[in-house]
């Protein structure tokens, strides 16, 4: 059993007005592959820290399995950290950096090599064992920094952004590895990214931390179709969410340039803002043009715009749409024609917007 649990854990640093880690509950699940993923500063790395016992918390519980480890050395949790700079051992060959860990242990040397062998053939490292480090490539490095961690089998791995240092093929090859990895060992994993394609892509479930606090903990699907909030919606997706700040009357959205007729289902829910302000959310995926299949039907919802750029990306096109004074990002086919400085009526797709409350950012019904 390697469930972890915080129990209202944070942290705060010696001479901090505030808690870097703001009081946290979280349970990652035995055999879950769970994802901390959030800017720069918010507290991601600083919880999988204290997880792995690098950090002293200032108040909570940790536990993993059933035992509260707040007191215990990192070398009695039973995890395994792979860190983003891979941490390898320059003067030692694949082969001894594989077995430094068990050797520590005084586990038998038939044992310690039984072991580097199995991980040496899980990861493709056969051919690499009489290698020193700055012989290897950084992802045939990072491969032997993960093998490190598994061979000592430990209950929980915790990983601190071990792609960032690949380049961008080699990421997306290495994802893709983690992922077999994760269900050939089916052991509990804490990967923390900033990265939301990594998120998106690797997890079970993502908790998206901001400011310290946890905004969202749910599966990448729901989390993409039903943000919190609007730090969320805006964090999650790329190219990101759409904002344009509108207010309500009788049933429309309307802002400069904007005129938006919402769906009657909406509406029901949505009576008590009438007259205010709320914040209008859309991904790029969603607005369309007026020639596209799933715009057919869409009544009282294209915008009037002007091109203002055009990012092809080969199998689409990024297209930047001037509205008055806000500029929204459409997704496009590269068979809509769209020239720099032309005017053109995109389509908005009514039944996917998301409405944010304009004071603190909760997601609207």
């Amino acid at each position: 059993m390697a469930e972890v649990v915080l129990k209202d854990v944070t942290k705060r640093y010696p001479g901090a007005t505030e808690d870097t880690v703001k009081p946290t509950s979280l349970t990652i699940h035995d055999k879950e592959f769970l994802i901390l993923v959030g800017p720069s500063g918010c507290g991601k790395s600083t919880t999988l820290r204290m997880i792995a016992g690098l950090e002293d918390i200032t108040s909570g519980e940790i536990l993993i399995g059933d035992k509260v480890v707040n007191d215990l050395p990192p070398k009695d949790r039973d995890i395994a950290m792979v860190f983003q700079n891979y941490a390898l051992y320059p003067h030692m060959n694949v082969k001894d950096n594989l077995s430094f860990g068990l050797k520590l242990r005084g586990v038998a040397k038939a044992e310690i090599d039984k072991k580097v062998n199995e991980v040496a053939d899980i990861l493709g490292l056969e051919q690499l064992l009489e290698r020193k480090p700055k012989a290897l490539s950084g992802g045939q490095r990072q491969r032997v920094a993960l093998g490190r961690a598994i061979v000592r089998h430990p209950r929980v791995f915790l990983m601190d952004e071990p792609l960032s240092n690949l380049d961008a093929k080699l990421r997306v090859q290495m994802r893709a590895e983690l992922n077999k990895l994760h269900k050939r060992l089916q052991t509990t994993v804490i990967y923390v990214t900033h990265d939301q394609t990594e998120a998106m892509t690797m997890g079970s479930r993502i908790v998206v931390l901001n400011g310290g606090y946890v905004q969202q903990v749910a599966s990448p699907q729901e989390i993409y179709d039903h943000p919190a909030n609007k730090f969320v919606a805006g964090f999650i997706g790329s190219p990101a969410m759409n904002f344009v700040t509108c207010t309500m009357e009788k049933g429309l959205l309307q802002a400069k340039g904007l005129r938006v007729r919402l769906p009657e289902n909406q509406l029901k829910n949505l009576a008590s803002l009438e007259g205010s302000q709320v914040d209008l959310g859309i991904r790029p995926e969603d607005i369309l043009a007026p020639s596209d299949p799933q715009a057919q039907g869409i009544k009282d919802s294209s915008v009037d715009c002007i091109i203002d750029v055009v990012e092809p990306m080969g199998a689409e096109n990024y297209v930047y749409l001037k509205v008055d004074e806000n500029t929204l990002i459409s997704r496009m086919p590269p068979s809509v024609h769209v020239e720099y400085g032309k005017p053109f009526k995109a389509v908005l797709d009514t039944g996917k917007i998301h409405l944010f409350d304009a004071g603190d950012g909760r997601a609207l019904a």
